[in-house]
């Protein structure tokens, strides 16, 4: 691998810090919901807050989605694996303390893959580990003080952290995509950044080449990955900034500002010992035997590699078309039920990578809430291949599809569908042979008529018959033009470019 490029002379290093909220309906040590959007402090439970007299119990679930963790990214299962109280004093932290995991986490361990750029990268992880969310503060709406909402107290968390491998912004924001694509994936967690299910610490620090690690600092809660670019970028250059002026970088956590695009320094760095942790007395150590652990991998999805060498095997798609492909598991089902359709597998991939992919990103969608079923599209694909619509044809089409659903009301930009049924093979058929009558837009592949029009045009334009004869390709180009236009766009291209030929052989 070539060394990394540097900046302004100095090597940067990378570490993340992944709190990923688990997917489960209960939080990780009581019977609390865990639904996003409820009134303040209406589902924190005697149990979150450590009210005396009550005992955590372990969720069952939130265990299972960090075994599932662990095999993707061939981590190690620990057979045990202890929880502690990590120690400190925050304003949405009732209890003084928080459950987590210290020497013995639930992975340790695995390695996050990944392109930039076309070439492959890996990020190892040194460990996951389970433990239950904070509460938060809440400073809109108030003055002079700050509210506390304890809803999101004990939602259980899987924190992933990764070694120091990382060596740009642009490395560190496709580690976290990966990895948010990977735990959507698993159905392990939402990955609503918006909502707080998937945010990162990034811990960043400069050194020049083969120095030891420098000094990090930790940028805490980014929660879009354009912040973590912007975060990193700026929280670099201020580092070089530091050090080139001769002043020491002190380790420090540190919080960044959208609208100034600056990190700020939110307090001195604590290490593990200031946190105090000890083991929780109330939580038994947790035992995963090897059985479970296979039931777990009995039930997971196939997964995001082992599918993408599949589509590159048996479709005969480009490594990178797979990789499209796969990006999320909603994609690649969808990529599947168009094949499934009768679509042949490179027309489907290029028709998700073009039309269908552009509209999504357009309006900000998921492919789970495209208009256009993969039936339908099916359908459109068959129609180019039996030559009933060109390929200009078909793209106002799906244009007509995209915006009106025969079988729905009109979409709306930017709406999610909630209704996704899919179309029977000949319903969807009719649908797209209805938008081709109405618009006008079938090929004209009748061969007496298309000679008819050939014959027409030679006849008019003797000077580029000619000038075809005498070895000048553009004048062939120019007949089909005229032939296309006598047809008014109509005339099959392949048919008509054989006919031709054949009259001017």
């Amino acid at each position: 691998m070539s060394p990394p490029a540097l900046t302004r002379g100095y090597e940067v290093v990378i570490g993340l810090e992944t709190h990923t909220q688990l997917a489960t309906v209960s939080k990780i040590f009581s019977g609390a919901s865990t639904a996003f959007g409820a009134s303040p402090n209406t589902q924190a439970s005697a149990v979150d807050l450590a009210l005396p007299g009550t005992l955590p119990v372990l969720n069952r679930g939130a265990v299972e989605r960090a075994i599932r963790l662990g095999l993707a990214v061939g981590g190690a299962i620990a057979p045990l694996s202890i929880f502690a109280r990590k120690n400190y004093f925050y304003p949405d932290l009732p209890k003084g303390y928080q459950i987590s995991q210290y020497e013995l986490p639930v992975v340790q361990g695995g390695t996050v893959e990944f392109h930039l750029a076309g070439v492959p990268h890996s990020v190892r992880l040194t460990r996951a580990h389970l433990e239950e969310d904070a509460g938060k503060s809440v400073h809109e709406g108030f003055e002079d003080c700050s509210g506390i909402d304890l809803n999101r107290a004990g939602t259980p968390l899987l924190e992933i952290v990764s070694e120091p491998d990382m060596r740009s912004s642009k490395e560190a924001v496709e580690y976290a995509k990966a990895l948010h694509a990977l735990v959507v994936w698993l159905d392990i967690c939402d990955g609503n950044m918006q909502e707080g299910s998937f945010r990162c610490d990034a811990n960043v620090s400069v050194r020049r080449p083969g120095a030891p690690y420098g000094t990090r600092r930790e940028i805490k809660n980014l929660n879009s990955f354009r912040h973590m670019a912007q975060a990193i970028d700026f929280e670099v250059q201020w580092q070089i900034d530091q050090i080139e002026d001769g002043l020491q970088v002190h380790q420090a956590t540190v919080l960044f500002d959208a609208d100034t695009g600056e990190t700020r320094a939110m307090r001195s760095k604590e290490d593990a010992h200031d946190y105090r942790y000890f083991p929780d007395p109330d939580l038994p150590p947790l035992v995963i035997e090897p059985a479970w652990i296979e039931r777990v991998r009995g039930d997971m999805p196939e997964l995001p590699r082992s599918m993408a060498g599949r589509f590159e095997r048996e479709d005969g798609l480009a490594a990178a078309d797979a990789l499209v492909m796969t990006q999320s598991l909603a994609f690649a089902r969808f990529y599947e039920s168009v094949k499934a359709a009768g679509a042949p597998a490179k027309m489907a991939a290029n028709w998700l990578m073009g039309e269908v992919s552009r509209r999504l990103n357009a309006e900000e969608r998921g492919i789970e809430s495209s208009p256009v079923a993969p039936e339908t599209l099916a359908a459109l694909i068959a129609r180019i291949a039996d030559g009933t619509v060109s390929n200009n044809g078909a793209k106002q089409v799906f244009d007509e599809l995209w915006m009106f659903d025969p079988s729905r009301d009109a979409v709306v930009p930017g709406e999610v569908l909630t209704s996704s049924a899919p179309f029977s093979t000949d319903a969807a058929t009719a649908e797209v042979d209805a938008v081709i009558a109405a618009k006008g837009l079938k090929q004209l592949s009748d061969s007496s008529e298309l000679e008819r029009i050939v014959d027409a045009v030679l006849a008019a334009n003797p000077k580029s018959v000619d000038e075809y004869r005498a070895g000048k390709d553009k004048a062939f180009n120019a007949l089909v033009g005229q032939a296309m236009k006598a047809s008014k766009g109509s005339a099959n291209p392949a048919q008509l470019g054989e006919l031709l030929k054949k009259k001017l052989a």
